[in-house]
């Protein structure tokens, strides 16, 4: 059975190819989910946005009983949220945090993420781009062995 994949989007997402596109560039997050359905190829894929964190929080929980590999992208929440990072801690596959820019890049604020002490892997920089580029990593990692997250 091919697992599925749980793409999820967090707060002000919904607005790129408007919001900051010096950042963040012109694609649109449907765009966006053109490229993770072509990358997915076969594998079930489920793509998602959401502002509101309660949301995330319970999609989260909807991929780990799906027992899906996690593809996330939590925008501001990256920094602030307890909620998501405990959510991710039950995950036993793998996850994948994004960013569309280098958050290292970026003012102070945005260089600690909470969700990368639990991430698999972390992809940051790469501009919409890293959307594919993380889904086909995340199918390598599901499928590199018999365990939902080969390195944990």
């Amino acid at each position: 059975m091919t697992r599925p994949i749980h793409v999820l989007n967090g707060p002000n997402l919904n607005r790129l190819g408007r919001r900051e596109p010096e950042i963040y560039g012109h694609t649109s997050l449907a765009e966006i989910e053109t490229m993770c359905r072509d990358a997915a190829g076969p594998h079930p894929l489920v793509f998602r946005q959401s502002n509101f964190e309660g949301e995330l929080v319970g999609w989260i929980h909807e991929a780990i009983d799906a027992d899906a590999g996690i593809l996330i992208n939590p925008a501001g929440l990256t920094f602030t949220s307890i909620p998501i990072l405990d959510a991710l801690k039950m995950s036993p596959g793998a996850v994948i945090e994004l960013h569309i820019s280098n958050i290292h890049r970026r003012e102070a604020i945005y260089h600690r993420s909470l969700v990368s002490t639990v991430a698999t892997a972390v992809i940051a920089g790469l501009g919409p781009p890293g959307y594919p580029a993380a889904v086909r990593s995340l199918i390598g990692l599901m499928s590199a062995t018999g365990s939902p997250d080969p390195l944990r």
